[in-house]
């Protein structure tokens, strides 16, 4: 059965620019340690039994360490990675939303490989606001056709 996960992506409208800014996160862990471009994601993560709304605003609080700010969503869709798996992602107006450290839960790997040692990692390492012409290179590849959903959702007006 393929994986489904389901994100939430804030976002503000960055007047100076006449553009959009999206609050995105960086993937934790010693793989992505040392790398920018294709690194950060969409808050989100996999769910089962649960409304994919729902799954995204917990995934959201799991990976950030706060709650999502109570707004409204529009559904951007679901995304398919070459890999197979696919992500629904929900945006959500967020021009006021700051956050002063990232309390992201853990995940448990054996590091360095092979030495027998395991060792824990946060999910997300760092999350920021970012221009979406920034955020195109800097999320991974399957989670960018979500910011050309976003920017058509604003007519392409912005971005």
């Amino acid at each position: 059965m393929p994986v489904t996960s389901a994100g939430l992506l804030l976002y503000r409208e960055l007047r100076e620019l006449r553009g959009l800014e999206v609050f995105i996160a960086h993937m934790g862990g010693p793989f992505w340690a040392r790398k920018q471009a294709g690194a950060w994601s969409i808050p989100k993560g996999e769910f089962t039994d649960e409304e994919p709304l729902a799954a995204a605003r917990r995934e959201f609080a799991e990976e950030i360490g706060v709650p999502a700010p109570d707004a409204d969503v529009i559904d951007l869709g679901a995304f398919r990675y070459s890999s197979g798996k696919t992500v629904r992602v929900f945006a959500a107006p967020a021009p006021d939303f700051e956050v002063d450290e990232v309390r992201s839960n853990t995940f448990e790997i054996e590091w360095p490989p092979r030495s027998g040692r395991r060792r824990e990692f946060p999910e997300v390492d760092e999350a920021r606001w970012t221009p979406v012409f920034e955020a195109r290179e800097l999320l991974t590849a399957g989670q960018r056709p979500a910011l050309d959903a976003l920017l058509a959702a604003f007519d392409g007006s912005l971005g």
